[in-house]
């Protein structure tokens, strides 16, 4: 399977996630609107999540996965060697996610407290007590999600990245369930999304263990204790999960820090930023996770592989397609944010000045597409060479410089300026790494990059003269009665725009088999 074709499987599978996703948010905007209680439950579902992914997908898997693949290197004659490493991996990190979970349930209010300030407010004591709730509920949610991400990391080093890519469509399915079945029979109607969270996190932990089953690799978690522990190798993955922790957690430190501060903004502050942040988690997903997915085998692979070009040209493929995909990604979201938002979220409690507000977030958001992509990108070429520190210090040089964009930006941007602060950060972040790839020879851009770029700004000037007509022309708000030829409409000029795009992409000479790639 080529390269390109593995991220196109990735990224099937992660559109479904994203659609089902938004289908979610649909029906929560639709049933709860932007108030209060709704802010609750961002808060109280960011809070599980931030550690899911701190804990758990992101440092875990760079810690995890790069090892792992050498190992299974080195002990190819001995799968008994790596069937140990597994189980021990595994009975590590249930052990040390279900001690943080009970850690949190048990002081969940100050977690709340700490996390979302404003809800401290007495006038929001009902707030308060809803997102403590909703977070005892929801904690345990990182014991079934670290180990869907151990999971994740066996099944893509052995080249299965469909069964990963799939099961968040799961999550989705839960939380509309629960709220269709659940809502009606709850003293707090919202507390149903808390409990189709858990039963979520339940079903993909099921359906990846399956996957685990079928090759023969599912870990025994009632493995002896002392032998995982002092593992040397475990020891190693832990010590490379440290600083690779604070590396992945400055986009999700600075979301959480966001999430704080918004709850001292207007009511709806938070759940506008959500949504705004659903919306990027389209092309954030389908073109950098997916991409970052199936780089970092091949990078782990290509290591070690005496030609050492083979790992540079890794990075430039992967570069040169996020530049192609993400750019118009990033022109639509500006151009078309209001029909966008209008489209997907204006039904029921969801009134336009809520699509106003979300509009601003995802325009602001947009400003930092490109460098959240390129993160993906560039942050496993230090991974595929087991370099955590780099970007951790890199990392904290960020976090700084986000916060200091809050405390220009918020005050004249409100809510808007807390995603453009993340934006700019992640440019910040992107261009960091670059630079840090570049000092150590460890990635020379290709040839013929100029040309590239000054083909692909000649075919974003022709994709954005229909997007423009349409912004211009089209009063996406008022269409709310018609949502169906909404929807239609919204279609059209993507398609249009996406047709003239590639039409005149391909017209100078960049085609979709120039980024077909056999993996290393």
């Amino acid at each position: 399977m080529s390269l390109l074709r593995a991220a196109a499987t990735v990224s099937s599978f992660t559109l479904l996630s994203r659609i089902t996703g938004l289908a979610r948010d649909i029906i929560i905007a639709r049933t709860f609107g932007a108030g209060a209680l709704t802010d609750a439950f961002w808060v109280a579902f960011r809070i599980p999540n931030l550690l899911r992914r701190l804990f758990a997908e992101g440092a875990f898997a760079q810690a995890f996965v790069p090892i792992l693949g050498q190992v299974r290197t080195e002990h190819a004659d001995q799968p008994e060697a790596v069937r140990a490493l597994l189980d021990r991996v595994a009975l590590t990190l249930f052990l040390v996610l279900s001690l943080i979970t009970v850690i949190g349930v048990l002081g969940a209010p100050w977690v709340v407290m700490a996390m979302a300030s404003g809800l401290t407010n007495p006038a929001r004591a009902a707030e308060f007590d809803a997102a403590v709730w909703m977070t005892r509920l929801m904690f345990p949610y990182i014991i079934c999600m670290s180990l869907v991400a151990f999971a994740s990391g066996v099944l893509n080093t052995w080249r299965k990245f469909a069964v990963p890519a799939f099961t968040p469509v799961l999550l989705n399915l839960s939380v509309i369930g629960s709220s269709f079945l659940l809502a009606s029979y709850l003293s707090q109607p919202i507390y149903a999304l808390a409990v189709g969270v858990m039963i979520g996190g339940i079903a993909q932990f099921g359906v990846q263990w399956w996957a685990l089953s079928r090759l023969q690799l599912r870990p025994r978690l009632l493995s002896p204790i002392g032998p995982a522990f002092k593992d040397p190798t475990v020891r190693r993955i832990m010590r490379q999960m440290l600083p690779a922790t604070l590396g992945v957690s400055v986009a999700q430190i600075s979301l959480l820090i966001n999430t704080n501060i918004a709850t001292w903004l207007t009511p709806g502050s938070v759940t506008w930023l959500s949504f705004a942040d659903r919306l990027m988690e389209f092309p954030t997903a389908l073109i950098g996770v997916a991409l970052g997915t199936v780089l970092l085998p091949s990078l782990s692979k290509a290591n070690a592989d005496p030609d050492k070009t083979q790992y540079s040209q890794l990075l430039d493929w992967g570069l040169r397609l996020v530049l192609v995909l993400g750019l118009p990604a990033a022109l639509c979201m500006v151009l078309l944010s209001d029909a966008m938002v209008a489209t997907l979220f204006h039904y029921g409690a969801f009134t336009g000045a809520d699509v106003m507000q979300t509009r601003t977030a995802v325009m602001a958001y947009s400003a930092g597409l490109i460098g959240l992509l390129a993160v993906k990108i560039l942050a496993p070429g230090f991974y595929g060479k087991q370099d955590i520190r780099t970007p951790v210090k890199i990392a904290i040089v960020i976090l700084c410089c986000t916060q200091l964009f809050n405390l220009v930006l918020v005050p004249w941007l409100a809510h808007a300026g807390l995603a453009l602060a993340i934006g700019l950060g992640a440019c910040l972040n992107a261009l960091a790494l670059y630079v840090g790839l570049r000092r150590r020879g460890i990635y020379q851009p290709g040839a013929g990059w100029l040309v590239f770029l000054t083909k692909q700004i000649f075919a974003l000037l022709c994709m954005a003269v229909p997007l423009w007509f349409a912004a211009q022309r089209i009063d996406w708000l008022a269409l709310q009665t018609t949502p169906f030829l909404r929807i239609g409409m919204l279609a059209a000029v993507l398609g249009v725009s996406a047709l003239v795009y590639l039409l005149v992409l391909a017209l100078l000479g960049i085609r979709p088999n120039h980024f077909r790639r056999a993996p290393t």
